[in-house]
């Protein structure tokens, strides 16, 4: 089964969306001026472009709609909005919303009652007791198996082992290497699901406190262990290079030489292009009998710290959240909703690759959105690396990444 194309804020910072504008007015515009908000939307430009004549007309505005790169729009706020040259309303990642609110470049948001978040979905947009932003995509990583080569898709991790004991998915050019099950886990982003299937995490009290470090525990070590012996025993050494792993890992799948990967959402659109029979699960269950549980992510809908139009934002924000709206949104970009009423209805669409991001989503960590985050990027970037080459042990290279992240927001001074 091939899944339909799916857009998300990775794939909208890879590709660099071309800085396009639309104007959209419900009707003739009279000699009276009308309000004009201004909604940066990359990612879902179609979408909110193709519907806010409805929201024009009910509330009498013209709305001005930004295809610009998120992150340019983002990065630019503190310059741009004192300028008066910003958009008043911004789609931006749940991972930067609270560095945003910290620093005062956000306004905190209603939520949408009718869209019945639960507390997931709040912790998501949520910095200091405040709600910087209304939830309105969710996003994690999913298995992806070839129906050629997999009757099923495997449900547990000793399954996706005895792939890589199958002689048809051996490794050309390297002898006793094996590709039939990859996992990109020399990327901290792919392997924390890996991590905190054993119990290790980033920061505690659900990511909100940066000076406990759960990185390093036992759970953490015994996963950085687990995951050096698909490195060292089966795994082609091109597996190691982070900068190359991606490319190899999903060219393999599209080649019809692995059965099993897991990667994002995201990669559908290019297994859709390459002609390879695929479907979408839930990650099989860990060794230890828990949930892979990757970091949840997404987009949320914020309000411009610097906007004039506070009221006519939120009412913005009312209407793109709606379950109607979510709805729409779903039926034309196919993201999943964060909507709760809308997301329901997706999970019975009928679309596999819906239904295995829900079915993980469930399972997923919120990723820390406090603004120590960023350190933890940088920190943990040679974690797994350093294991799975032989150069630290587990515990060396765990305790290693915990005292750079620690030494680095001490530095900066959070």
């Amino acid at each position: 089964m091939k899944m339909n194309k799916w857009v998300s804020a990775a794939s909208a910072l890879l590709l660099g969306a071309t800085p396009l504008v639309a104007s959209f007015v419900g009707g003739v515009e009279s000699a009276s001026a009308q309000e004009t908000l201004i909604v940066s939307a990359a990612g879902q430009f179609d979408y909110v472009s193709e519907n806010i004549k409805a929201f024009e007309e009910a509330n009498n505005v013209k709305v001005e709609v930004w295809d610009k790169d998120m992150f340019e729009v983002l990065d630019g706020l503190s310059l741009d909005g004192p300028a008066g040259t910003g958009p008043d309303v911004m789609i931006a990642p749940y991972d930067r919303v609270g560095s945003l609110g910290a620093t005062g470049m956000l306004l905190p948001v209603t939520l949408n009652d009718e869209a019945e978040y639960d507390d997931t979905d709040k912790q998501q947009v949520t910095f200091d007791g405040e709600i910087y932003a209304a939830p309105a995509t969710i996003e994690t990583l999913v298995m992806f198996y070839n129906t050629d080569l997999l009757e099923k898709a495997p449900e547990t991790f000793e399954e996706l082992e005895g792939l890589l004991k199958d002689d048809k998915y051996a490794f050309e050019g390297e002898d006793g290497k094996n590709v039939g099950f990859l996992a990109n886990w020399v990327d901290f982003y792919h392997t924390y699901g890996l991590l905190a299937g054993y119990g290790g995490y980033v920061f505690g009290e659900d990511g909100t406190n940066p000076e406990e470090l759960g990185l390093n525990n036992e759970g953490a070590v015994e996963a950085i262990e687990y995951a050096t012996k698909f490195y060292q025993e089966s795994w082609p050494q091109g597996m190691q290079d982070k900068t190359s792993a991606p490319d190899f890992l999903n060219q393999s799948f599209m080649d019809g030489k692995t059965a099993a990967v897991i990667t994002g959402p995201w990669m559908a659109n290019d297994f859709n292009n390459s002609g390879v029979n695929y479907a979408a699960a839930k990650i099989p269950t860990l060794p230890n009998g828990e949930d892979y549980k990757p970091f949840g992510g997404g987009k949320g809908w914020t309000i411009s710290a610097f906007t004039e139009k506070q009221e006519l934002a939120q009412k913005f924000i009312d209407w793109v959240t709606s379950t109607e709206q979510q709805d729409i949104m779903y039926e034309r970009l196919e993201e999943v909703p964060a909507n709760q009423v809308s997301r329901k209805k997706a999970a019975e669409s009928g679309s596999e690759l819906t239904a295995a991001v829900i079915d993980v989503y469930k399972n997923a960590v919120p990723m820390p959105n406090i603004p120590q985050m960023a350190e933890v990027w940088t920190g943990a970037e040679n974690m797994m690396f350093d294991a799975v080459s032989g150069s630290k042990s587990a515990k060396e290279t765990a305790d290693a990444a915990v005292e750079l992240i620690k030494e680095a927001i001490a530095q900066k001074g959070y």
